[in-house]
C-alpha cells in the first residue's frame, strides 16, 4: 500500500501522473492530509472514481489516542498514540506564553541506552515513517484544539538514528501548503552521533540543534550514555564547533541534573572549560524520576548554575512541566506496556 502522507508534493505529483491524473490533484490531496483527513471519502473535491482507486491502493492510517493525560498543574497534555501495527509512541503538548510546543517521537523505543531515560527501556522496536511523525502534530492539534507553533524532536527515539525519515518530516512540516511550521521554531535533540551531526550541518537547516551532553568528562558521560564510549566528549565537541562554523547556528547543550553524579562544582568548572570559545548555551534539566532507574534529581541545580555563570557561561534552567502526568519521555508508554488499560483513557484532570 502506498503511504501518501509520507510523500512530498513533488512525489505526490509524480504518483498522480502515473495514475493519469492532472498535477493539481497532488496539492489537493496534500492539503487534505495535513488537515487530518481520515478517509478518502472526506476529500470531496476529488472525483469519486479516483477516491475509490485510492482506497484500493493507498494507506490512510491515523493514530488512536490510547491514553491522554492532562496536567492539573500547568495544562500540559501527554498523548499515548497507538499506531496501525499496535506500537505506541508519545507526544507532549506544552503551553508557553510565546505559543504551544509539541514534543514528538521519531522511533518506537530507542537503542541508545541512556541511563536516565525511560524511552530506551526495552530497546528500539522500529523507526517511525515521516507520515507517523507528521500525524503526531496534526492530531495533537485536532484533539487539543490548540495551534502548535513550535516543535521539539525530543520524544521517544534518537532523531539522527532515523536520519532520512526525520529530514523528510522536517520538509513536510515546514511546507507552506502544509502545517507551515518554520525551521527556526524547530529543535532537534541528539545524544551526539557525530557523523550524522556533520551530515545535518551540510543540509544547512535553520533549526536549533540540541546536544544531550549531561557530563563534561568521558568517565561520567560513558556511564550515563553508552554512545559516548565510541565517540568521546572531545570528538563530540569538535563536531559541535564544526557544526557552528558550517551553519552559524548556536547549539543548546542539554544537561540533566543528577544527584551526586554530574552536579559537583568541579564538574561545573570542567563543563565551563569544555565550552570555552564555543558559541551556545547550557540548558539545565531537572531530572524526572524514572521508577526503573536509581538516579535521582539533583539538589544543587541553583549552585551549579551560579558556578557556570561565574565562568561566563550562558545558562537556563528548563521549566518543569507535566510533573503529575508522567511527562518524562517513555514513562507513559512503559506503564501502558505493563497495563494497557481501556482505550482513550483520560487521566490527570
Amino acid at each position: 500500500m502506498t503511504d501518501l502522507k509520507s510523500m512530498t508534493p513533488e512525489e505526490l505529483a509524480a504518483f498522480f501522473q502515473e495514475l493519469g491524473q492532472p498535477a493539481f490533484r497532488a496539492g489537493q490531496v496534500f492539503r487534505w492530509l495535513n488537515r487530518g483527513a481520515s478517509s478518502f471519502d472526506e476529500m470531496s473535491n476529488l472525483p469519486k472514481q479516483l477516491r475509490e482507486k485510492l482506497k484500493e491502493t493507498c494507506l490512510l492510517a491515523r493514530p488512536v489516542a490510547a491514553r491522554k493525560q492532562v496536567s492539573a498543574l500547568d495544562g500540559t497534555i501527554k498523548y499515548l498514540w497507538r499506531l496501525g501495527d499496535g506500537s505506541c509512541i508519545e507526544t507532549v503538548l506544552m503551553k508557553y506564553q510565546h505559543g504551544n510546543t509539541a514534543c514528538i517521537s521519531c522511533q518506537v523505543g530507542c537503542r541508545m541506552g541512556c541511563a536516565f531515560c525511560a524511552s530506551t527501556l526495552g530497546g528500539k522496536v522500529r523507526d517511525l515513517t515521516p507520515g507517523e511523525m507528521l500525524d503526531q502534530v496534526i492530531f495533537t492539534q485536532l484533539d487539543s484544539g490548540e495551534a502548535i507553533s513550535n516543535l521539539v524532536l525530543m520524544g521517544i527515539g534518537e532523531p539522527l538514528d532515523n536520519f532520512d525519515t526525520v529530514l523528510k518530516f522536517l520538509h513536510l512540516v515546514n511546507h507552506p501548503e502544509g502545517l507551515n511550521i518554520g525551521m527556526r521554531h524547530i529543535s532537534l535533540s541528539t545524544c551526539g552521533l557525530t557523523e550524522k551531526i556533520d551530515k545535518l550541518a551540510r543540509c544547512e537547516l535553520q533549526l536549533t540543534l540540541s546536544v544531550s551532553l549531561h557530563a563534561p568528562d568521558d568517565e561520567t558521560r560513558s556511564r550515563l550514555m553508552p554512545v559516548n564510549r565510541g565517540i568521546g566528549v572531545e570528538k563530540l565537541m569538535e563536531t559541535c564547533r564544526r557544526y557552528f562554523q558550517t551553519t552559524g547556528r548556536r547549539i543548546s547543550y542539554e544537561y540533566a541534573m543528577i544527584d551526586g553524579v554530574n552536579d559537583s562544582d568541579r564538574q561545573a568548572d570542567q563543563l565551563a572549560a569544555l565550552l570555552k570559545g564555543t558559541p551556545g548555551h547550557v540548558n539545565l534539566i531537572p531530572l524526572n524520576n524514572v521508577a526503573e532507574s536509581p538516579l535521582k534529581p539533583s539538589r544543587r541545580t541553583a549552585a551549579f548554575r551560579r558556578r557556570l555563570e561565574e565562568h561566563g557561561v550562558t545558562v537556563t534552567v528548563r521549566r518543569r512541566l507535566g510533573g503529575d502526568i508522567d511527562a518524562s519521555c517513555g514513562q507513559l508508554r512503559r506503564k501502558a506496556m505493563a497495563d494497557p488499560g481501556p482505550p482513550n483513557e483520560e487521566r490527570g484532570r
